[in-house]
Protein backbone atom coordinates (compact mmCIF):
# COMPACT_ATOMS: atom_id res chain seq x y z
CA UNK A 1 0.00 0.00 0.00
CA UNK A 2 3.05 2.34 0.85
CA UNK A 3 6.49 2.10 -0.22
CA UNK A 4 9.15 2.98 1.50
CA UNK A 5 11.60 5.85 0.10
CA UNK A 6 15.53 5.20 0.12
CA UNK A 7 17.24 5.84 3.54
CA UNK A 8 20.03 8.30 3.67
CA UNK A 9 23.73 7.06 3.85
CA UNK A 10 24.48 6.26 7.53
CA UNK A 11 27.06 8.16 9.87
CA UNK A 12 30.08 5.61 10.90
CA UNK A 13 30.65 7.33 14.08
CA UNK A 14 27.31 9.51 15.16
CA UNK A 15 27.70 11.29 18.49
CA UNK A 16 25.56 10.27 21.41
CA UNK A 17 22.95 9.64 22.05
CA UNK A 18 20.77 8.94 19.50
CA UNK A 19 17.19 9.02 18.86
CA UNK A 20 15.18 6.87 16.68
CA UNK A 21 12.17 9.20 15.63
CA UNK A 22 8.61 7.93 14.58
CA UNK A 23 5.91 9.56 12.59
CA UNK A 24 2.30 8.56 11.61
CA UNK A 25 0.22 11.20 12.33
CA UNK A 26 -1.76 11.72 8.93
CA UNK A 27 -0.74 9.67 5.94
CA UNK A 28 3.26 9.34 5.77
CA UNK A 29 4.95 6.36 7.96
CA UNK A 30 8.42 8.20 8.69
CA UNK A 31 11.29 6.27 10.06
CA UNK A 32 14.59 7.94 11.16
CA UNK A 33 17.57 7.91 13.41
CA UNK A 34 19.06 11.05 14.46
CA UNK A 35 22.40 12.29 16.56
CA UNK A 36 22.86 14.67 18.98
CA UNK A 37 24.81 16.54 16.60
CA UNK A 38 22.20 17.13 14.13
CA UNK A 39 23.34 14.20 11.95
CA UNK A 40 20.43 12.35 10.22
CA UNK A 41 21.72 9.10 10.22
CA UNK A 42 19.13 7.09 8.52
CA UNK A 43 15.62 7.24 7.25
CA UNK A 44 13.10 6.25 5.15
CA UNK A 45 9.68 7.84 4.46
CA UNK A 46 6.58 5.92 3.04
CA UNK A 47 4.25 8.02 1.07
CA UNK A 48 0.49 7.11 0.79
CA UNK A 49 -0.81 9.43 -2.09
CA UNK A 50 -1.33 6.73 -4.23
CA UNK A 51 -3.75 5.18 -1.82
CA UNK A 52 -5.62 8.12 -1.29
CA UNK A 53 -5.73 9.99 -4.24
CA UNK A 54 -9.30 7.86 -5.78
CA UNK A 55 -10.83 10.12 -2.81
CA UNK A 56 -8.96 13.22 -3.57
CA UNK A 57 -7.68 13.35 0.18
CA UNK A 58 -6.72 11.12 3.14
CA UNK A 59 -8.80 8.20 4.63
CA UNK A 60 -8.19 8.23 8.03
CA UNK A 61 -8.90 3.83 7.78
CA UNK A 62 -6.67 3.35 4.60
CA UNK A 63 -4.15 5.47 6.21
CA UNK A 64 -3.85 3.70 9.70
CA UNK A 65 -3.70 0.43 7.87
CA UNK A 66 -1.10 1.29 5.82
CA UNK A 67 1.27 2.52 8.78
CA UNK A 68 0.37 -1.04 10.59
CA UNK A 69 1.74 -2.39 7.21
CA UNK A 70 5.35 -0.33 6.74
CA UNK A 71 6.20 0.64 10.08
CA UNK A 72 7.49 -2.47 11.62
CA UNK A 73 9.85 -3.36 8.54
CA UNK A 74 11.01 0.53 8.25
CA UNK A 75 12.26 0.11 11.84
CA UNK A 76 14.21 -2.64 10.34
CA UNK A 77 15.30 -1.48 7.37
CA UNK A 78 16.50 1.75 9.24
CA UNK A 79 18.38 0.27 11.52
CA UNK A 80 20.30 -1.75 9.06
CA UNK A 81 21.15 0.90 7.12
CA UNK A 82 22.98 2.57 9.71
CA UNK A 83 24.36 -0.65 11.00
CA UNK A 84 22.92 -0.37 14.41
CA UNK A 85 20.95 -2.73 16.48
CA UNK A 86 18.27 -1.56 19.21
CA UNK A 87 20.50 -1.40 21.60
CA UNK A 88 22.42 1.10 19.60
CA UNK A 89 19.92 3.58 20.06
CA UNK A 90 19.46 5.52 23.64
CA UNK A 91 16.13 6.63 23.33
CA UNK A 92 12.82 6.25 21.47
CA UNK A 93 10.43 9.58 20.25
CA UNK A 94 7.28 8.79 18.36
CA UNK A 95 4.63 11.59 17.56
CA UNK A 96 1.48 11.16 20.16
CA UNK A 97 -0.55 13.71 18.52
CA UNK A 98 -2.23 15.76 16.90
CA UNK A 99 -3.03 14.11 14.15
CA UNK A 100 -5.42 11.22 12.77
CA UNK A 101 -5.81 9.50 16.03
CA UNK A 102 -5.69 5.73 14.32
CA UNK A 103 -2.58 6.23 12.67
CA UNK A 104 -1.04 8.05 15.50
CA UNK A 105 -1.99 5.33 18.03
CA UNK A 106 -0.23 2.90 15.18
CA UNK A 107 3.57 5.11 15.36
CA UNK A 108 2.70 5.60 19.43
CA UNK A 109 2.21 1.80 19.58
CA UNK A 110 4.85 1.06 17.62
CA UNK A 111 7.35 3.29 19.36
CA UNK A 112 6.20 1.55 22.90
CA UNK A 113 7.12 -1.77 21.83
CA UNK A 114 10.24 -0.59 21.02
CA UNK A 115 11.34 0.86 23.87
CA UNK A 116 9.95 -2.03 26.33
CA UNK A 117 11.94 -4.18 24.17
CA UNK A 118 15.05 -2.23 24.46
CA UNK A 119 14.55 -1.34 28.08
CA UNK A 120 14.71 2.19 26.48
CA UNK A 121 13.16 5.74 27.62
CA UNK A 122 9.90 6.43 25.32
CA UNK A 123 9.74 10.13 24.16
CA UNK A 124 6.31 11.11 23.32
CA UNK A 125 6.48 13.98 20.98
CA UNK A 126 3.78 16.86 20.30
CA UNK A 127 3.67 16.69 16.39
CA UNK A 128 3.83 20.08 16.33
CA UNK A 129 6.53 20.82 18.14
CA UNK A 130 8.37 18.40 15.93
CA UNK A 131 7.96 21.14 12.90
CA UNK A 132 8.50 24.09 15.59
CA UNK A 133 11.88 23.13 16.31
CA UNK A 134 12.37 21.10 12.94
CA UNK A 135 14.25 24.88 11.20
CA UNK A 136 16.95 23.94 14.66
CA UNK A 137 17.98 20.44 13.25
CA UNK A 138 19.32 22.26 9.69
CA UNK A 139 20.50 25.10 11.59
CA UNK A 140 22.59 25.05 14.51
CA UNK A 141 22.59 29.15 14.96
CA UNK A 142 18.63 29.31 14.99
CA UNK A 143 18.45 30.72 18.78
CA UNK A 144 15.35 31.52 20.73
CA UNK A 145 13.32 33.31 20.87
CA UNK A 146 11.86 32.98 17.25
CA UNK A 147 8.49 34.13 15.68
CA UNK A 148 7.29 30.92 13.44
CA UNK A 149 4.81 30.61 11.45
CA UNK A 150 3.54 26.75 11.51
CA UNK A 151 1.26 26.31 8.19
CA UNK A 152 0.16 22.68 7.04
CA UNK A 153 -2.45 20.42 6.09
CA UNK A 154 -4.59 20.73 9.47
CA UNK A 155 -2.60 23.73 11.11
CA UNK A 156 -2.12 27.18 10.90
CA UNK A 157 -0.77 28.94 13.60
CA UNK A 158 2.04 31.74 14.86
CA UNK A 159 3.62 31.05 17.80
CA UNK A 160 6.48 32.68 19.73
CA UNK A 161 9.13 29.74 20.38
CA UNK A 162 10.84 30.97 23.66
CA UNK A 163 12.38 27.52 24.37
CA UNK A 164 12.13 23.95 24.21
CA UNK A 165 8.32 23.18 25.65
CA UNK A 166 8.07 26.80 26.00
CA UNK A 167 5.32 27.88 23.37
CA UNK A 168 2.83 31.55 23.29
CA UNK A 169 0.69 31.62 20.71
CA UNK A 170 -0.50 34.30 18.78
CA UNK A 171 -2.71 33.97 16.07
CA UNK A 172 -4.60 30.62 14.60
CA UNK A 173 -7.16 29.87 12.38
CA UNK A 174 -10.71 30.05 13.61
CA UNK A 175 -11.90 27.77 10.12
CA UNK A 176 -9.26 26.26 8.15
CA UNK A 177 -5.54 26.21 8.38
CA UNK A 178 -3.57 26.75 4.99
CA UNK A 179 -2.89 23.79 3.72
CA UNK A 180 -6.85 22.94 3.53
CA UNK A 181 -7.60 25.79 1.79
CA UNK A 182 -4.94 25.04 -1.22
CA UNK A 183 -6.25 21.32 -1.22
CA UNK A 184 -9.55 22.46 -1.41
CA UNK A 185 -9.09 24.60 -4.01
CA UNK A 186 -7.26 22.11 -5.70
CA UNK A 187 -10.08 20.12 -5.35
CA UNK A 188 -12.57 22.16 -6.78
CA UNK A 189 -10.24 23.18 -9.91
CA UNK A 190 -9.96 19.69 -10.68
CA UNK A 191 -6.01 19.09 -9.78
CA UNK A 192 -6.15 15.86 -8.35
CA UNK A 193 -4.19 14.89 -4.65
CA UNK A 194 -1.85 16.08 -3.21
CA UNK A 195 -3.22 19.74 -3.62
CA UNK A 196 -1.16 22.04 -2.55
CA UNK A 197 1.89 21.28 -4.94
CA UNK A 198 -0.57 21.36 -7.94
CA UNK A 199 -1.95 24.82 -7.42
CA UNK A 200 1.06 25.94 -6.99
CA UNK A 201 2.26 24.79 -10.32
CA UNK A 202 -1.02 25.86 -12.06
CA UNK A 203 -0.52 29.36 -10.69
CA UNK A 204 3.14 29.53 -12.10
CA UNK A 205 0.97 29.98 -15.63
CA UNK A 206 -1.28 33.05 -14.97
CA UNK A 207 -2.61 36.21 -13.76
CA UNK A 208 -2.47 36.51 -10.01
CA UNK A 209 -4.83 39.68 -10.27
CA UNK A 210 -6.89 38.39 -12.97
CA UNK A 211 -9.99 37.13 -10.37
CA UNK A 212 -11.14 39.24 -7.76
CA UNK A 213 -10.83 37.27 -4.18
CA UNK A 214 -11.16 38.41 -0.80
CA UNK A 215 -8.54 38.76 1.72
CA UNK A 216 -10.66 37.57 5.15
CA UNK A 217 -9.63 39.49 8.28
CA UNK A 218 -6.84 41.29 6.78
CA UNK A 219 -6.47 44.75 8.88
CA UNK A 220 -8.14 43.55 11.76
CA UNK A 221 -6.79 43.93 15.02
CA UNK A 222 -6.78 40.31 15.98
CA UNK A 223 -3.64 38.55 14.63
CA UNK A 224 -5.68 35.28 13.71
CA UNK A 225 -6.82 33.51 9.85
CA UNK A 226 -9.61 32.86 8.37
CA UNK A 227 -9.52 30.80 4.95
CA UNK A 228 -13.13 29.56 4.57
CA UNK A 229 -14.62 33.00 2.91
CA UNK A 230 -11.72 32.39 0.76
CA UNK A 231 -12.11 29.22 0.13
CA UNK A 232 -15.67 29.47 -1.00
CA UNK A 233 -15.21 32.27 -2.89
CA UNK A 234 -12.88 30.77 -5.14
CA UNK A 235 -15.66 27.88 -5.89
CA UNK A 236 -17.81 30.32 -6.48
CA UNK A 237 -15.29 32.04 -9.07
CA UNK A 238 -15.21 28.72 -10.88
CA UNK A 239 -18.95 27.81 -10.64
CA UNK A 240 -19.12 30.76 -12.42
CA UNK A 241 -17.22 29.85 -15.60
CA UNK A 242 -16.06 33.06 -16.10
CA UNK A 243 -12.03 32.60 -15.64
CA UNK A 244 -9.38 29.67 -16.33
CA UNK A 245 -8.57 27.25 -13.62
CA UNK A 246 -5.16 28.76 -14.09
CA UNK A 247 -6.47 31.92 -12.81
CA UNK A 248 -7.97 31.02 -10.17
CA UNK A 249 -5.04 29.05 -8.42
CA UNK A 250 -2.59 32.35 -8.80
CA UNK A 251 -5.56 34.73 -7.56
CA UNK A 252 -5.82 32.33 -5.27
CA UNK A 253 -2.63 31.90 -3.89
CA UNK A 254 -2.10 35.83 -4.29
CA UNK A 255 -4.83 36.16 -2.44
CA UNK A 256 -3.98 33.73 0.75
CA UNK A 257 -0.08 35.08 0.53
CA UNK A 258 -1.44 38.99 1.23
CA UNK A 259 -3.76 37.36 4.44
CA UNK A 260 -0.64 35.65 5.53
CA UNK A 261 1.93 38.59 5.33
CA UNK A 262 -0.98 40.62 6.97
CA UNK A 263 -1.40 38.21 9.69
CA UNK A 264 2.27 38.29 9.95
CA UNK A 265 2.53 41.41 10.72
CA UNK A 266 0.00 42.17 13.19
CA UNK A 267 1.51 39.22 15.44
CA UNK A 268 5.14 40.59 15.39
CA UNK A 269 3.26 43.88 17.02
CA UNK A 270 1.90 41.72 19.46
CA UNK A 271 5.20 38.93 19.99
CA UNK A 272 7.45 39.98 22.35
CA UNK A 273 11.56 40.95 20.88
CA UNK A 274 12.74 38.22 18.35
CA UNK A 275 15.33 38.24 15.73
CA UNK A 276 14.11 35.56 13.29
CA UNK A 277 11.03 35.03 11.51
CA UNK A 278 10.66 31.01 10.60
CA UNK A 279 8.41 28.90 8.55
CA UNK A 280 7.91 25.31 9.13
CA UNK A 281 5.05 22.66 8.41
CA UNK A 282 4.11 21.24 4.87
CA UNK A 283 3.13 24.80 2.81
CA UNK A 284 6.37 26.09 3.97
CA UNK A 285 7.50 23.81 0.78
CA UNK A 286 5.55 26.47 -0.91
CA UNK A 287 8.32 28.38 -2.80
CA UNK A 288 5.80 31.69 -3.79
CA UNK A 289 5.17 31.64 0.32
CA UNK A 290 8.82 31.25 1.20
CA UNK A 291 9.74 34.03 -1.30
CA UNK A 292 7.22 36.36 0.23
CA UNK A 293 8.03 35.76 4.10
CA UNK A 294 11.72 36.09 2.93
CA UNK A 295 10.72 39.61 1.71
CA UNK A 296 8.67 40.27 4.80
CA UNK A 297 11.67 39.62 6.99
CA UNK A 298 14.17 42.04 5.43
CA UNK A 299 11.62 44.95 5.46
CA UNK A 300 11.10 44.28 9.32
CA UNK A 301 15.45 43.73 10.09
CA UNK A 302 14.40 39.46 11.17
CA UNK A 303 16.43 36.79 9.61
CA UNK A 304 14.46 34.39 7.84
CA UNK A 305 14.86 30.80 8.53
CA UNK A 306 13.19 28.03 6.76
CA UNK A 307 13.92 24.37 6.63
CA UNK A 308 15.61 22.07 3.72
CA UNK A 309 11.88 21.18 1.81
CA UNK A 310 12.53 17.70 2.67
CA UNK A 311 11.86 18.67 6.72
CA UNK A 312 8.62 20.49 5.82
CA UNK A 313 6.68 17.82 5.03
CA UNK A 314 5.79 15.13 7.68
CA UNK A 315 8.83 13.08 8.48
CA UNK A 316 10.67 11.40 11.46
CA UNK A 317 13.65 13.61 11.68
CA UNK A 318 12.14 16.40 12.77
CA UNK A 319 10.70 13.74 15.47
CA UNK A 320 13.58 12.44 16.74
CA UNK A 321 15.37 15.64 16.77
CA UNK A 322 12.51 16.80 18.39
CA UNK A 323 13.24 14.02 21.23
CA UNK A 324 16.97 15.34 21.45
CA UNK A 325 15.92 18.69 22.38
CA UNK A 326 13.76 17.79 25.20
CA UNK A 327 17.01 15.48 26.21
CA UNK A 328 19.24 18.42 26.32
CA UNK A 329 16.58 20.17 27.96
CA UNK A 330 16.51 18.29 30.62
CA UNK A 331 12.52 17.37 30.25
CA UNK A 332 13.05 13.65 30.11
CA UNK A 333 12.65 11.82 32.89
CA UNK A 334 15.35 8.84 33.85
CA UNK A 335 12.48 5.84 32.15
CA UNK A 336 10.67 8.62 30.13
CA UNK A 337 7.22 8.90 29.43
CA UNK A 338 5.35 6.48 31.01
CA UNK A 339 4.25 3.30 28.80
CA UNK A 340 0.35 4.16 29.15
CA UNK A 341 0.98 7.63 27.81
CA UNK A 342 -2.36 8.28 25.32
CA UNK A 343 -2.63 9.31 22.03
CA UNK A 344 -3.96 12.56 21.44
CA UNK A 345 -6.05 13.70 18.34
CA UNK A 346 -5.62 16.81 19.73
CA UNK A 347 -2.55 18.77 21.55
CA UNK A 348 -2.03 22.82 21.84
CA UNK A 349 1.55 23.78 21.91
CA UNK A 350 0.21 26.49 23.78
CA UNK A 351 -2.51 24.80 26.53
CA UNK A 352 -3.32 29.05 28.18
CA UNK A 353 -3.82 30.59 24.88
CA UNK A 354 -7.64 32.19 24.69
CA UNK A 355 -9.68 30.56 22.01
CA UNK A 356 -9.96 32.92 19.07
CA UNK A 357 -13.45 34.56 18.81
CA UNK A 358 -15.79 32.40 16.90
CA UNK A 359 -13.04 29.80 16.11
CA UNK A 360 -13.93 26.01 16.10
CA UNK A 361 -11.81 23.07 17.62
CA UNK A 362 -8.88 23.69 14.98
CA UNK A 363 -8.21 26.46 17.09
Amino acid sequence: MATPAPSSTPNPAPLRPVVLGIESSCDESAVALVAADRTIIAQSIASQDEAHRPYGGVVPEIAARAHVEVLGPMVARVLADAGMTLADVDAIAATAGPGLIGGVMVGLVTAKALALAGDRPLIAINHLEGHALSPRLADAALAFPYLLLLASGGHCQILEVRGVGNYRRIATTIDDALGEAFDKTAKILGLGYPGGPAVERLALEADAGAVPLPRPLKGSEEPHFSFAGLKSAVLRAHESGLYRPADIAASFQQAALDCVLDRAARSLDLAGPVASLVVAGGVAANRALRGALERFAQDNGLDFVAPPLALCTDNAAMIAWAGQERLAAGLVAGEGDPLDFAARPRWPLDPDAQPARGAGVKA
